[in-house]
């Protein structure tokens, strides 16, 4: 590999890995979300043009965070008059300070009393304002802090992209109009934006769990970045049980991923996967967890999903899994969080308690809801239930239409094999 071609490729990967990091101490400094995005786009840019030159520094996620920050102090000195008329991002006094840019330089400096002492988790806090809605929230904080792209948000949150950019964009400029004054919040305000906080990592792990679109089933560096913050939040907030809850969620899901694609990238249900290969410890870790959290009283959604999910990797085979159990639970999350995605779930383990023909009604009358209109995976379900009730004709128009809506080709080429072999 050329020297320029290996510059390149270390400039991507630190992208996929790092962006989070840099953009979360840029901001400390610039003091403003579009001001910090800005320039650590231009430390890339910089870094594409000085690695293949100078070689690829031993800590890139430095280096780029130097280069960011440097550029917004230029940009803050040359600007200090227009401070006041900037969205701030950090306490007022901080901003006001002199010398503070200067000061922000240094990456030792810890600001006292921070509420968060991780910077990725610090800045997810930061961008789950309470003044902003909290599908803007999510939105925000993914596409910037978490470096999802927005095709991908717009997915994972059922939207179009074109809605997920204008809610993006509106969101930005509501934090400069109304001159929000975004800053670390301080402890006895973390509460108030936990449930924001757990629904970004969530997104954040399921968009890495199975990436929304791609040629990979997986994006295992969105499904390490979740499984940190997660761990990091259950270190600052140890006695929440819905904190317990999408840790235990996280882990139990991601002790399947070595097994869910074949050698040959092919993507493998739950029924055909080596579970002597699944991660025991990570399974042990969630079912202890879930056990702490139930013992807490009336669980919340994620503690219940990690009930599901715990179940599932705990169960000796697909066939001795219980999923009598899994209805029951699937029933008390509905009552807690009644979402559609959660009742099309709800349809896999009623099928083996029911058959497939209760389930399909069931999915039949989710069809109605408009909110899964774009969701791919309500005709994939329909199609495999209408398989087993041996309604070939319907099941290949069921998988025609979760084709055209799949972006994964890892999907697809599952999909794919499903449709020949009821063709």
């Amino acid at each position: 590999m050329s020297g320029q071609s290996a510059a390149a490729a270390a400039v991507a990967d630190a992208h996929r890995r790092e962006w989070a990091l840099v953009l979360a101490a840029t901001v400390r400094t610039a003091g403003d979300l579009d001001l910090a995005e800005e320039c650590v786009q231009e430390a890339y840019a910089a870094a594409l043009r000085s690695w293949p030159r100078d070689g690829v520094p031993g800590n890139p996620a430095a280096w780029l965070t130097t280069a960011a920050r440097r550029r917004a102090i230029d940009v803050i000195r040359r600007e200090l008059a227009l401070r006041s008329k900037l969205p701030l991002l950090v306490e007022p006094e901080e901003a006001a300070a002199d010398g503070a840019p200067d000061r922000l330089l240094d990456e030792e400096v810890e600001e006292p009393g921070d509420a968060v002492p991780d910077e990725r988790l610090r800045l997810v806090f930061t961008c789950c304002h309470p003044a902003l809605a909290p599908e803007a929230q999510l939105a925000l904080t993914l596409r910037l802090v978490c470096g999802v792209p927005t095709g991908d948000v717009a997915r994972a949150l059922l939207v179009s992209e074109a809605t997920m950019a204008a809610r993006i964009t509106r969101a930005k400029k509501k934090i400069s109009g109304a001159r929000i004054p975004y800053r670390v919040p301080r402890p006895a305000e973390l509460p108030d934006r936990l449930r924001a906080v757990l629904g970004v990592i969530h997104l954040l792990f399921t968009t890495g769990h199975t990436a929304p679109s791609g040629a990979e089933l997986v994006r295992a560096g969105l499904v390490e970045r979740a499984l940190h913050l997660a761990r990091m939040l259950r270190e600052l907030m140890p006695d929440e049980p819905e904190v317990r809850g999408l840790l235990a969620l996280l882990l139990a899901t991601d002790a399947r991923r070595a097994t869910r694609v074949d050698a040959a990238g092919r993507l493998l249900p739950l029924e055909e996967q080596d579970r002597a290969r699944w991660d025991r410890a990570a399974i042990a870790e969630a079912h202890e967890l879930v056990v702490a959290g139930l013992r807490g009283g009336m669980p919340g959604r994620y503690l219940l999903q990690a009930a599901i999910a715990s179940l599932y990797a705990q169960a000796p085979s697909y066939e001795a899994t219980d999923w009598a159990q899994a209805v029951l639970l699937y029933d008390r999350l509905l009552a807690v969080w009644p979402s559609p995605v959660v009742a099309l779930n709800r349809a896999v383990p009623l099928a083996m308690v029911a058959g497939p023909e209760a389930a399909l009604a069931q999915v039949e009358w989710l069809e109605r809801e408009p909110g899964l209109a774009a969701y791919q995976y309500l005709p994939a379900v329909k199609a495999d239930l209408l398989r087993r009730c041996g309604r070939a004709a319907e099941a290949r128009q069921a998988y025609e239409r979760a084709l055209a809506l799949t972006a994964n080709e890892a999907e697809r080429a599952f999909l794919r094999d499903r449709l020949a072999a009821v063709g």
